[in-house]
């Protein structure tokens, strides 16, 4: 009887639980956009604050009144099933067209743009190491810290990334589809090097690193080559009856990919990513995606707020020491350096004029929800300790935050000396 009377206990306070983040998440977004800030800043602060950053500063230990340990794997799931839909229609939503006809500015400005933060990164790493070394007790190999650094340094983040460029009216120009098509080369890179460093963490020697990547490489095959013709072929003969099973069928799917790459070696998020990525997308396919892509996305936002306090409760900034906190700038300042430097320069090197590529380097800059599923898996894998995990989730949100600001303040100079045509591409208030 105390078992189940504990059970009881355990649900209604994940429940309780999952009610307030719905509220404080709620709010912090509403104030996130009077501030002209992606909503995605206002639900980490939201998390960060429900954490021992801020409630747990205070009298009775209300993080763990709220979200006792005992409830916090049950939140973790709801999480994680939020996140891995995220996922799931970030992929949906990956558009492969928006990378033709760009031919060499594209691969010159994307290979500043990522191998130069990759290669800082993996310098900060060797800077950071020694303070970081030892996560639970246990020695971490610098080359999978160093890896797992660098990509977290270089990405950059596609959906927030998207929403701010149609906030601020780029999305008909020529420097936002330029962005959103780095962008979605800086998302696909991310997770390459993510799986990669999963599997070498994961694996208990060359051999089974080697057993990981094969079957990895086995599921991409697999899944171009069998999954997505036989998606294709049930998404023609799908009719108006189907679509109230379409969401559950296609959450579904998601679900099944991310068990599979999980138990791979990889990481889920992976699974759901790439079962995205191979779902239909010719216009024949309009009920697929009505019925059910936009479900899966309102379900994956009524969710999301829940990874955010999860991430939260693991942020806790009152552990960063004097150090801590100078290598906190110092991670936000290679951040930048990076992103920025990198696209600046190989803008202008391909022909940009400076006012594009400051711009285009802004946009770039931009990190978001993106930087936080990656630390999450470092911190999962036990690359990250709490203290630097917390700095790097303040980078997230600092690069996320300065953008729209400093991207304002650029867009209303006009360019100094561009022709009349270029202005029309980069000036919100020249589109039509």
């Amino acid at each position: 009887m105390k078992s189940a009377e504990h059970t009881e206990w355990i649900t209604i306070t994940t429940l309780g639980g999952i009610a307030l983040v719905l509220v404080v998440g709620a709010a912090f977004a509403a104030l996130a956009r009077r501030v002209r800030q992606p909503t995605v800043i206002g639900e980490i602060t939201a998390g960060i604050c429900l954490g021992p950053s801020l409630l747990g500063v205070l009298p009775g230990n209300l993080p763990e009144h709220f979200f006792p340990m005992d409830v916090r794997p049950y939140l973790n799931v709801v999480a994680q099933v939020g996140l891995l839909l995220f996922m799931f229609t970030i992929g949906w939503h990956f558009d492969h067209t928006t990378l033709r006809g760009r031919g060499r500015a594209t691969g010159t400005i994307w290979v500043g743009a990522a191998a130069l933060p990759m290669a800082l990164g993996f310098g900060l790493a060797g800077l950071l190491y020694g303070s970081y070394r030892t996560v639970n007790g246990e020695e971490i190999e610098f080359l999978h810290f160093g890896l797992f650094i660098g990509t977290a340094i270089s990405i950059a983040a596609f959906p927030v990334l998207a929403r701010i460029i149609t906030d601020k009216q780029l999305h008909h120009t020529r420097i936002g589809n330029f962005a959103l098509a780095l962008a979605a080369l800086d998302d696909i890179l991310a997770w390459c090097l993510l799986a990669v460093v999963v599997a070498l963490v994961s694996a208990s020697g060359a051999g089974t690193f080697l057993g990981v990547i094969g079957w990895g490489v086995v599921y991409i095959v697999v899944m171009l080559g069998v999954v997505r013709p036989v998606l294709a072929a049930l998404a023609a003969r799908a009719s108006t009856a189907a679509a109230p099973v379409l969401p559950m069928l296609a959450a579904a799917g998601a679900l099944t990919s991310a068990y599979v790459t999980s138990n791979i070696g990889l990481h889920a998020i992976f699974g759901a990513f790439f079962f995205g990525l191979v779902m239909p997308r010719s216009d024949q396919q309009g009920l697929l995606r009505e019925s059910a892509l936009i479900p899966i996305e309102h379900a994956s936002k009524l969710l999301l707020p829940v990874f955010f306090v999860v991430t939260g409760l693991s942020v806790d900034l009152t552990s960063l020491t004097a150090t801590g906190a100078l290598h906190m700038v110092l991670i936000t300042a290679v951040a930048c350096a990076g992103k920025l430097g990198g696209v600046l320069l190989c803008s202008r090197l391909s022909g940009m004029g400076w006012h594009e590529s400051y711009t285009l380097g802004l946009l770039l800059n931009t990190r978001g929800l993106t930087e936080l599923v990656i630390l999450n898996v470092g911190l999962g894998i036990g690359l990250l300790s709490t203290e630097l995990f917390s700095a790097m989730v303040v980078m997230a949100l600092v690069t996320t935050a300065m953008t729209s600001p400093l991207l304002s303040r650029t867009l209303r100079r006009p360019p100094a000396a561009t022709p009349a045509a270029e202005q029309q591409d980069v000036r919100p208030a020249e589109v039509h």
